[in-house]
């Protein structure tokens, strides 16, 4: 069988994404509630929501942790034409070393990362491990992101995450949680417990979301967004 996405053509299928989203991001209109005004951090989501990035303040300072494979290759070549930064690599076995070095580094720069705590593959909606050494090595806290609108052209992909993105025009607000910073000296059934608060803390988010959302809607605009000036990769 021919795989649909192989090295020689995952770049026209990342430039046809491009243009994709670039015209979606005109459409869309996202508002921050409750960002913390902490330094850098690391922003934790569901692999659902992972567009949730692209309203992230001062985005070109995100560092999104993307995968080796050659579905990485192209959400990297997505995520820099929308400003974000990435590091390949993985919070798993394969990969956990080099990605999670590059990824301390950017830290210790002043940026800020993102990882999906449920991803690359699942099961949906299990935080794993990974963010919780990150943040422990960096000493940096950690932020749970939801995403959230209640508008029908908000759509949910059929994949394994139930992945959600806007359609045209939308209005979308960016939730965030309490930071959670996690000690240097937990052991493993510490850190199971932070991992059960990293979950728990994005459920409250995605609760309260639509409550939130009727609060402030009225202060998101309902036009073209045409603010799209941002360090682009080449």
């Amino acid at each position: 069988m021919v795989r649909l996405i192989n090295r020689d053509n995952a770049i026209n299928i990342a430039r046809v994404l491009n243009i994709i989203l670039k015209t979606q991001e005109i459409f869309t209109q996202i508002k921050s509630i409750e960002h913390p005004d902490v330094g850098p951090c690391i922003y934790a989501m569901w692999h659902g929501n992972q567009f949730c990035v692209y309203g992230i303040p001062n985005r070109h300072k995100v560092n999104v942790l993307v995968s080796t494979s050659m579905d990485g290759d192209i959400i990297t070549h997505c995520a820099h034409n929308l400003g974000l930064k990435t590091v390949r690599g993985s919070t798993a076995r394969k990969g956990a070393v080099g990605g999670t070095m590059q990824i301390l580094e950017r830290i210790k720069a002043g940026e800020s990362a993102a990882i999906m705590v449920d991803g690359p593959k699942g099961p949906a909606k299990k935080v794993k491990g990974g963010i919780i050494k990150i943040a422990k090595m960096a000493g940096v806290p950690i932020i749970p992101v939801h995403w959230y609108s209640p508008q029908i052209n908000f759509i949910k992909l059929p994949s394994w995450d139930s992945m959600s993105t806007p359609l045209f025009f939308t209005r979308i607000i960016n939730i965030y949680g309490t930071p959670i910073y996690i000690p240097e000296d937990i052991d493993s059934e510490q850190e199971q417990a932070y991992r059960d608060r990293i979950k728990q803390s994005l459920i409250n988010l995605e609760e309260k979301a639509p409550k939130i959302f009727k609060e402030v809607k009225k202060e998101i605009p309902w036009k073209l967004n045409l603010n799209l000036n941002y360090p682009r990769y080449k």
